[in-house]
């Protein structure tokens, strides 16, 4: 039997603080197939344009094909990208596909005003996912050494985090209902021979839709804020310096 995984406790906010005065997390779910570039890009001016008083964001999105190596990613674990475009990043970790059928959802976090460490963000970010899964009674669990989230032994969600001056980018990406075949032209996440599986293989739904209203809710709850849906066209101002970088492989 696969160990019960307690739920980790939300950011412990006031007592007798009202639902309205729990910070937002503003929530983008962008429509259709999005290009990676763009959105990376957009992430790291947002990331740089930030103040203090800027909210936290939620990006949702669904990529077209392509494998992203992280910034200390060794290319011989890309092995036949093929047709597939192979993008180096400025996250942590090694090399993942991301591609239509799979949620990627990228928290814009400022972790000191929220009071948060970054090993215990990525342990929120994997709760999160645990908790979606369990809404249709599929088990997961973390695994020592290999950083993400796994059914059986094989990996249904991976994260790749970058920090700068404080404020989190990059994020996660969520098996669904996908073509897994790509996995195969890589070792995922570095690892030779690891399995991949998804949702729908696993009993779960093949509409990406309700699963991501859930994972929203409970990536929320992690972080203590509350989910509130925002348009997905952004406009960003001039961004700041690269200093005080983190990342974090997963």
């Amino acid at each position: 039997m696969m160990p019960c995984i307690p739920r980790c406790a939300p950011i412990r906010r006031c007592a007798g603080r009202s639902e309205a005065a729990v910070p937002a997390l503003l929530t983008r779910r962008f429509p259709g197939l999005q290009a990676y570039a763009p959105i990376w890009h957009a992430m790291q001016a947002f990331t740089d344009a930030r103040t203090s008083e800027t909210s936290d964001e939620l990006w949702v999105v669904e990529h077209e094909p392509v494998f992203t190596l992280g910034q200390a990613g060794r290319w011989e674990h890309v092995l036949l990208p093929g047709d597939i475009p192979v993008v180096p990043v400025d996250r942590g970790g090694q090399v993942t596909y991301h591609g239509p059928g799979q949620i990627v959802a990228y928290p814009l976090i400022d972790l000191r005003r929220a009071g948060i460490g970054v090993r215990d963000f990525v342990h929120r970010i994997e709760q999160a996912i645990i908790d979606t899964l369990a809404e249709w009674n599929i088990v997961a669990v973390r695994k020592d050494g290999a950083p993400g989230v796994y059914v059986a032994g094989a990996k249904i969600g991976a994260l790749g985090i970058r920090v700068r001056r404080g404020c989190t980018f990059h994020g996660l990406a969520f098996n669904v209902n996908m073509n897994l075949e790509p996995f195969q032209r890589i070792n995922p996440c570095g690892f030779q021979g690891l399995q991949v599986t998804q949702m729908l293989d696993l009993g779960g739904p093949s509409g990406l839709a309700g699963v991501e209203t859930v994972l929203i809710a409970e990536l929320a709850r992690q972080l203590g804020l509350k989910a509130t849906p925002a348009e997905p066209l952004l406009t960003f101002g001039a961004g700041a310096g690269f200093a005080n970088d983190v990342t974090v492989q997963a």
